[in-house]
């Protein structure tokens, strides 16, 4: 087994009512972060007018939960394994909860973005368990099978965020889509009270959590962040500058500790091998790529283009429909030719529909110019993500499987995170741009050549740097190991993979 369980526990079967309910926890728990996701950047605009926001302001509701989601989930991982995954897991949901009800109550931005950071925390805690718990509750013959369940539902729960989204803030208003939290939370402490037993990994118990790693990585990733958004506003470029400088300081504070550390956050000699290291960086080149685009698309549709926050939401369905039908077999490709030429072709066809959507104007017509974009994005990321997420595995030490798939995610969402920030300050965005159409328009569709340029690169680092056999399996190595979750949300990290896969014997 993946990990080592309390003696206690009995295996789940699939056959048995608490191991159905076991499941039905475990997709509910991580679509409550999923869902949370899609109706959030569908609400932005709403959000904007109702709270008198800047684009700043918009940066930040994003932003704010992405950061300490990016920074805590390794920890909230390693919380769960120390301390019992359905406890954490428990923490984590009833947290987002509540951070959700803030989020509803809301009466400024500056409330909102806080409230937002805590839904993160809440994310950090519950979003390693979920795939944990079943791991680690499950008999070895259904596991696969639990496994592929919660991928495949969750998947759903991505398809149908766009619809739920846009149907409450075009009706009850875009604060119901945070108080839709609670009763879902309310279903999984009592669902997972009563039918996921408590696991853990008695190893862990015996070193140290690196705080100090956490913080300073935190404090880097918020610093940087902070002078991207600001940097363009007049007069705050000193600021910017200073924060800027405090932030590159933190982040070689970071590495210090990391490298010293007896129980480092992050492992550094995880990044000994040299296809582990080219991956992280297509990563976060793709990844960024995406932050901007999911970002100020939809803005775009509702502002400029006039679409309904329903249809603004569903704009985009053609790509998570595509990955859900699609990066299975991406994956299985990738398998028998090896994961260069996916991810090089499937960067290129994403990079190519980004292109088309910088067509999206006044007037747009989501048959002519919204769908072949989406269609042809969603082709290239169904290509991409599957091998890139394979290959993370792959490619690291047997002993660090689980925190190199960690890594993984969080240079994503730091990826996604920096370019919410920077991109629209590279474009000229700022204060109220997004209330003006053709000022937005101008910047939007920049915006979209530099996105498509960073998909660009992304297919030719692919090309450059990753090897043809970089998922075969050597004569004398480890088996190969593979997502376990091959489908994804297509504005969410890559897949994680929380599993510490260790040598048998």
């Amino acid at each position: 087994m993946p990990f080592a369980v309390d003696d206690r526990v009995v295996e789940l079967r699939l056959s048995q009512a608490a191991g159905r309910w076991a499941l039905t926890a475990t997709i509910l728990g991580s679509g409550l972060a999923m869902l949370d996701a899609t109706i959030v950047n569908v609400a932005l605009p709403r959000i904007g007018r109702d709270l008198g926001a800047s684009l700043e302001g918009l940066q930040w509701t994003l932003n704010g939960y992405t950061l300490s989601l990016a920074a805590l989930i390794l920890l909230g991982g390693a919380l769960g394994d120390r301390y019992g995954r359905r406890k954490v897991f428990l923490v984590g949901v009833v947290w987002f909860a509540l951070a959700s009800l803030l989020c509803a109550a809301a009466p400024n931005i500056g409330w909102l973005i806080a409230a937002r950071v805590l839904q993160g925390i809440g994310g950090a805690l519950l979003t390693p368990g979920s795939l944990a718990l079943i791991q680690a509750s499950f008999h070895p013959d259904d596991r696969a099978r639990a496994v592929g369940a919660w991928s495949g539902l969750s998947g759903v729960a991505a398809a149908i965020g766009p619809f739920v989204g846009g149907w409450i803030i075009a009706g009850p208003g875009w604060r119901w889509a945070f108080l839709l939290n609670l009763p879902v939370a309310v279903l999984v402490v009592a669902v997972t009270m009563r039918h996921v037993p408590e696991s853990r990994d008695e190893a862990a118990v015996r070193g140290r959590f690196d705080l100090l790693g956490t913080a300073l990585g935190a404090l880097a990733l918020a610093a940087v962040t902070y002078a991207l958004i600001i940097a363009a506003e007049p007069g705050r470029w000193p600021v910017a500058a200073v924060c800027g400088g405090a932030g590159v300081a933190l982040a070689v504070a970071f590495v210090y500790v990391e490298r010293h550390s007896a129980d480092p956050l992050v492992p550094l000699d995880v990044f000994a091998s040299g296809q582990f290291v080219a991956v992280n960086v297509v990563t976060f080149v793709v990844y960024a790529a995406l932050g901007g685009v999911f970002f100020l698309f939809t803005l775009q549709l509702q502002v400029v283009a006039g679409f309904s926050p329903l249809a603004a939401g569903a704009a985009l369905l053609p790509v998570t429909v595509l990955m859900l039908l699609l990066s299975s077999r991406a994956g299985g490709v990738a398998q028998r030719i090896g994961p260069r030429w996916p991810m090089t072709v499937g960067a290129a066809l994403a990079a190519g529909g980004v292109l088309l959507m910088s067509r999206v104007g006044p007037g747009a017509s989501y048959l002519i110019d919204v769908l072949p974009a989406a269609t042809l994005f969603g082709l290239g990321l169904s290509a991409t993500v599957a091998p890139l997420t394979a290959t993370v595995l792959a490619t690291a030490d047997q002993r660090h499987a689980g925190i190199a798939s960690g890594v993984n995610n969080a240079v994503a969402r730091a990826a996604q995170l920096l370019a919410v920030a920077g991109i629209p300050v590279l474009v000229g965005l700022s204060g109220a741009d997004y209330l003006v159409p053709a000022r937005f328009t101008d910047g939007f569709r920049i915006a979209m050549y530099v996105c498509a340029a960073g998909l660009a690169g992304g297919s030719l680092l692919s090309y450059l740097t990753i090897r043809d056999d970089a998922l075969r399996q050597a004569p004398a190595g480890p088996p190969v190991r593979r997502p376990q979750r091959v489908t994804h949300c297509a504005i969410d990290a890559t897949p994680l993979e929380p599993v510490e896969v260790r040598p048998a014997g």
